[in-house]
């Protein structure tokens, strides 16, 4: 996410209020104009270098509130929330959210898929069409947010994938390898040619890019469902060869929630 947060032109971040900084180790990126309503402004990574304490959660906060979130996803692995969360989380008037799915499995053990569209990397040409056509898949059309993706896949690491019905791009994904592992995301089809087993195949593509390009590990995330099976993208994941590593709760600031 920080690479993202870095790579977007002057000016959309302008546009979106956006802004990115390093804390505890972890990322936060605020945006003021969040087209979709506070699902950017997220901190992430948080733990991994030092503990979290509530020092840490309240420098978060204040980022978010002085560059004007509209609210915030704080995202923290099971594994590092500290034993008096629930103190901490209350303190700040933080509320659980959604719970997200993290999926790990090594390169070799992705299984191949096939399917009857065209699934490749996409040209440097071709990359505006690409970051457009990702936020069309979401539901979210925005020329900002576009103009974000695009730059991020024309940086170091990243690659784009597209699937293809003739000349017409229908399905979008990525992947980004730094070192041993590589982080697949935003996968997306259009609602005509869901069912074709294209993003089975971006899956299979994308981990074949991540290996040639000296990765091992495969990493993902995708929203958990209510009911059992019910997420096309969970489902992928875990027919390709990935393992669910945990569930991590989103957890919620809003202005004005906690301690000010």
């Amino acid at each position: 996410m920080h690479r993202i947060g870095l790579a977007g032109p002057e000016p959309a971040r302008r546009a979106l209020g956006a802004t990115v900084h390093r804390v505890g180790g972890g990322t936060v990126l605020t945006m003021s104009n969040d087209p979709m309503g506070g699902f950017f402004n997220k901190s992430v990574g948080l733990g991994l270098t030092e503990p979290v304490t509530d020092a840490l959660i309240t420098e978060v906060i204040d980022l978010h509130r002085r560059n004007g979130s509209p609210l915030a996803h704080i995202q923290i692995a099971p594994d590092r929330l500290p034993a008096d969360w629930a103190d901490i989380s209350a303190r700040h008037g933080l509320t659980p959210g959604s719970t997200i799915v993290r999926l790990v499995g090594e390169v070799d053990d992705v299984k191949p898929a096939t399917t009857d569209l065209r699934v490749g990397p996409v040209e440097d040409a071709r990359i505006d069409e690409w970051a457009t056509r990702v936020w069309e898949f979401f539901d979210a059309p925005n020329e900002h947010l576009a103009a974000y993706v695009a730059a991020a896949a024309r940086t170091d690491g990243f690659r784009a994938y597209a699937g293809w019905d003739g000349d017409e791009m229908i399905a979008v994904g990525t992947v980004f390898v730094h070192g041993d592992a590589a982080h697949l995301n935003s996968a997306a089809t259009r609602a005509s040619h869901r069912r074709r087993g294209v993003q089975a195949a971006l899956i299979a593509a994308r981990a074949e890019h991540a290996a040639a390009a000296g990765a091992r590990w495969l990493v993902s995330e995708v929203a958990r469902p209510d009911v059992e099976d019910a997420n096309p993208s969970l489902n992928n994941m875990v027919r390709a060869g990935l393992t669910r590593r945990y569930d991590r709760t989103d957890w919620i600031w809003r202005p004005g929630a906690g301690a000010a």
